[in-house]
């Protein structure tokens, strides 16, 4: 395995499509050269909270995220050791007790609203994607997965759409992308961006595997 792992991260707003292209990222490259990590994992835990206020908190803001444990967790796989990452309790917004201990691989996939947006990640990533996509589609999305897989009301989700999804969209996430390698419209309906991206990583692990 490389000395320096490949860091890739896949940034964009809800719904964008992030998942598929990393998904087909991992697919193409081949899950055994790959470790991902989600963003998601590192919310802060919100167990000093009641369950109301829980729900109401804003996890769309950079401070929502545990940025240093993020930060160190990425530093472990890059430098070859393993790393034990968080697991996040969505349906009771607290941190779970449980570990899921991860391999260093030759890639290492990162993908996140806010990873473009916070420095402190952002100076970790080698390639860095932006999936763009419009949002009518991401509401669209977001709503339709809220509604199948976390039994949410359509009146919830347009209220958290509007109060905090939105607002932080725009001031964070989509300001973000001008740190964007390449941007990827369409997500992964983008052959053309994603040939071009697994084109970059199978240059250089087959550079690093050569050296």
């Amino acid at each position: 395995m490389s000395l320096s792992p490949l860091v890739i991260g896949v940034a964009g707003g809800t719904g964008s499509g992030k998942t598929t292209v990393a998904g087909e990222i991992v697919r193409r490259v081949g899950a055994e050269r790959i470790v991902s990590v989600h963003q998601d994992r590192y919310y802060r835990d919100l167990s000093h909270l009641d369950p109301d206020r829980r729900a109401l908190h804003n996890f769309d803001h950079p401070d929502a995220i545990e940025e240093t444990l993020l930060v160190e967790h990425l530093g472990f796989l890059t430098n070859g050791r393993p790393a034990p990452l968080p697991v996040y309790d969505f349906a009771n917004h607290v941190r779970s007790d449980t570990l899921e201990t991860v391999e260093p691989k030759p890639v290492v996939l990162l993908e996140g609203i806010l990873i473009l947006a916070v420095a402190a990640v952002r100076e970790l990533i080698d390639v860095k994607l932006f999936v763009d996509t419009d949002a009518d589609i991401r509401l669209i999305r977001r709503l339709n997965r809220a509604l199948a897989d976390r039994g949410r009301t359509v009146q919830s989700v347009m209220d958290q759409w509007c109060e905090t999804v939105r607002p932080m969209h725009l001031e964070f996430v989509e300001p973000s992308k001008r740190y964007a390698d390449l941007i990827i419209p369409e997500g992964g309906f983008n052959t053309v961006a994603l040939d071009l991206v697994i084109s970059r990583i199978e240059q250089v692990l087959d550079g690093s595997l050569e050296g």
